[in-house]
């Protein structure tokens, strides 16, 4: 079972940009979007989906605000629009497909690097900073509980957060910025050596400067300024699966690059 992860910053620029001709190479089973900025009705609408795949979508209120998608080549016995979180759920920031031994999400946090002290409400002087520490909260609240089920669970997620410093170039190391901020990687602290929820990639690549995103604001720092905050998040029961996996650095629809992991997971005939 091969799973991709790409945060597309628009899907409709990500199609122009030879997205759907990479994803024909892939041989992908299932592919997890994040920010697609659209209308989900609208990506079937205007058939933009690859050659033999499914696709569902889920959209925001507000096109900015992202929305996640899958494409799979095998029907799910059951999809999952949002994790019942009123404020995520109406920002189209989860959507799950459940097959028949495992279930696959797709998942975006807001980000608030740069916007963190703007505010989004000037009734109770919510920022966006608080505005993503909200939505962790609560998405660790749902993790919490998935980690418990039997059942095995893959979280294709841009947490808009890199963990360890060898997730982050230099440069971050350095800013009092979203992304690096020491409460933000307490959060993963909490998710990965207490819930007990496993960190794909880093199972395979301990590897420094395995970057997966490079802000275009950045763009003047030095050539590799990244920072890897896009990952798929595993319960422990499937471990053992994982096969092989990397980041496709040299592939850019957007400011993120792909990742690409595969299992020893059978998901359909």
């Amino acid at each position: 079972m091969r799973v991709v992860s790409i945060s597309v910053n628009g899907l409709e620029q990500a199609i122009e940009q030879g997205f759907f001709e990479w994803l024909a190479r892939q041989n992908a089973d299932v592919v997890c979007v994040q920010d697609h900025r659209m209308r989900a009705h609208e990506i079937e609408d205007r058939n933009l989906v690859p050659d033999g795949y499914e696709a569902y979508f889920i959209d925001g209120e507000n096109n900015e605000d992202g929305g996640v998608g899958i494409y799979t080549r095998h029907f799910p016995k059951a999809i999952m629009y949002g994790f019942a979180n009123a404020q995520a759920d109406r920002e189209g920031r989860f959507l799950q497909a459940d097959f028949d031994q495992v279930s696959v999400a797709s998942v975006l946090a807001p980000c608030a690097l740069g916007r963190e002290e703007e505010l989004i409400s000037e009734e109770n002087d919510l920022t966006v900073l608080d505005h993503k520490d909200e939505f962790m909260d609560a998405f660790g609240v749902h993790m919490q509980k998935t980690l418990r089920k039997r059942r095995q669970f893959i979280f294709c997620a841009n947490l808009q957060t890199a963990h360890h410093v060898t997730d982050a170039s230099a440069r971050y190391h350095k800013l009092d910025a979203s992304g690096f901020l020491p409460h933000e990687r307490a959060w993963l602290d909490r998710l990965f050596d207490e819930m007990g929820c496993i960190d794909a990639f880093r199972e395979i690549n301990k590897q420094g400067n395995q970057f997966t995103w490079w802000p275009e604001w950045a763009a003047g720092w030095r050539r590799n300024a990244g920072i890897r905050v896009d990952y798929q998040l595993l319960t422990p029961g499937i471990r053992r699966t994982i096969l092989d996996g990397w980041i496709d650095a040299g592939t850019r629809f957007s400011d993120h690059a792909p990742v690409v992991m595969d299992y020893d997971i059978e998901i359909g005939i």
